[in-house]
């Protein structure tokens, strides 16, 4: 079972994405301001198409806007981090309890054989697929519980912790799957509070483990760009 793709997008909406992708994969260096014209001629962009993307990009929590000095990339701050993990686990917990309740037989048993399919190990895979994976298994709970406002504001926080997430997907598939097999075991079970205590489990994060990969990230960041 493969993860499906997405529509091709018009070409204001490929602007963004493009600007979004660069800013989620910090292509900007933490703080640093955004060279428009530059961007602009790389994209191959006009100025008021890029302005509306950027200005998208800041009230989604992507960058920043200083008055009268323009775009900046976003800092990397532990405790942004730390309280988008807790909104996160808030929602999802919650999500996972509608799915108990909402969700098919077939649709539990179809995300069972996802999990099946794409297996407990790493295989050939980089962190950037893992994390895809990752992602489709939790957006997808958070679809059989039918609710699209939850929807929508979960795959804005997994947007904006998306980079740390390939750093903390390092090596550890293994111990991913198995905490989402039992999730998926809850499920099929309709044990509501089973589901959500596996899920508050799996999604907590830390402080320190969360400064750790911040602390990574710098590094990486900084070698490959």
């Amino acid at each position: 079972m493969s993860v499906p793709g997405k529509k091709n997008p018009s070409r204001a909406e490929s602007l963004y994405l493009s600007l979004k992708d660069m800013a989620i994969s910090f292509k900007f260096k933490p703080g640093e301001r955004i060279n428009e014209g530059e961007i602009a001629r790389r994209l191959g962009a006009s100025r008021t198409p890029l302005r509306e993307a950027l200005n998208r990009l800041v009230a989604e929590g992507f960058l920043q806007q200083k008055q009268d000095r323009g775009f900046f990339c976003r800092d990397l701050k532990p405790r942004e981090m730390f309280e988008l993990y807790q909104f996160r686990a808030i929602l999802e917990v919650g999500a996972v309890r509608l799915a108990c309740e909402q969700a098919t037989e077939q649709e539990i048993t179809d995300l069972a054989l996802f999990l099946d399919e794409t297996g407990p190990e790493e295989g050939n895979r980089n962190s950037e697929e893992l994390v895809r994976l990752d992602e489709y298994f939790h957006e997808k709970i958070m679809a059989l519980s039918r609710n699209m406002a939850m929807r929508g504001t979960l795959e804005n926080i997994n947007a904006r912790i998306k980079y740390f997430r390939w750093v903390d997907m390092d090596s550890k598939r293994a111990e991913t799957q198995h905490e989402h097999l039992v999730i998926v075991q809850a499920l099929m079970a309709r044990d509501a509070d089973l589901a959500a205590h596996h899920m508050n489990l799996h999604i907590a994060r830390r402080i320190d483990q969360i400064t750790a990969a911040i602390k990574e990230s710098y590094s990486r960041i900084y070698l490959i760009t």
